[in-house]
């Protein structure tokens, strides 16, 4: 495939991103609910609740990245809306007219998602980050007791803060796959929030431990999620970057079968 052939996708894209008042207002809700959240989750072990680090056994970099749990509702939302307009406007038959390849049509859009997204994604992460700093009592957490306050400069705390931008970043392509697969913004919406946030919820109420247990394994946001975590890492159903691979298996997953759907039906 030429350059022009290449490049020309990746800049439909970009403009028709950039010109959708919607797609800034996702990412911006992206960003706040995680910083917001976080932050919150942060202050609320300074009122008292914990009178010393050994009391709380908070992992502080987690609890600081807690917001990460509701801004991938946002992110999911944009990914979804990014294809799922087209086929509610029927734009979808103007776009296929200029750009009639589909499979690069898909994956220029997921380049665009995916790069705005994970832009999107490092502030609010290392927003929440900074937060954790100033909010999360300095006299309780102290690198003496084993509590150090969250910094990019530690090995955990940095994978910690790059799989969270890789979360929310795969969570948008999930969405993407799921609009592509339905036709549908509100379609792939709910299947996509159904599928993050209802499974975790059937995994609490089940009272046999072991398909709890393996619910929260193959779940794509407990799996995802668990790149949060620095400290007891043997107690996590999965650990960090095996929880990442699940939810990028759905992720991907998903965008290839959509791709294969596309491009075998019409608009």
């Amino acid at each position: 495939m030429s350059r022009p052939a290449v490049l020309g996708p990746l800049h439909a894209e970009w403009t028709k991103f950039r010109t959708v008042p919607s797609s800034w207002w996702l990412l911006a809700a992206t960003v706040a609910l995680t910083v917001a959240v976080g932050a919150a989750a942060a202050a609320s072990v300074g009122t008292g609740l914990c009178a010393s680090a050994e009391a709380c056994r908070e992992d502080t970099v987690k609890l600081s990245l807690t917001g990460v749990w509701l801004g991938q509702a946002a992110a999911l939302a944009l990914g979804a809306l990014s294809m799922g307009a087209e086929y509610g406007t029927g734009t979808i038959r103007t776009t296929l007219t200029a750009m009639p390849h589909r499979v690069p049509l898909l994956a220029a859009k997921a380049a665009v998602l995916a790069a705005a997204t994970a832009v999107a994604a490092a502030v609010a992460v290392l927003a929440s980050l900074f937060l954790g700093r100033l909010l999360l009592p300095g006299d309780v957490f102290t690198a003496e007791s084993g509590y150090p306050l969250p910094s990019l400069a530690d090995g955990p705390t940095l994978r910690a803060a790059f799989g969270s931008v890789l979360c929310l970043t795969l969570i948008t392509l999930l969405g993407l796959g799921l609009a592509a697969l339905l036709r549908d913004s509100t379609g792939a919406v709910t299947a996509g929030l159904g599928l993050l946030y209802v499974v975790p919820v059937v995994a609490d109420l089940l009272s046999d431990p072991a398909w709890s247990r393996r619910l929260e394994r193959w779940a794509p946001m407990p799996a995802g999620l668990a790149i949060r975590a620095t400290k007891d890492l043997s107690r996590l159903p999965i650990g960090p970057w095996p929880g990442l691979g699940v939810l990028a298996a759905y992720a991907l997953g998903t965008l290839l079968v959509a791709a294969a759907a596309f491009r075998a039906r019409d608009a």
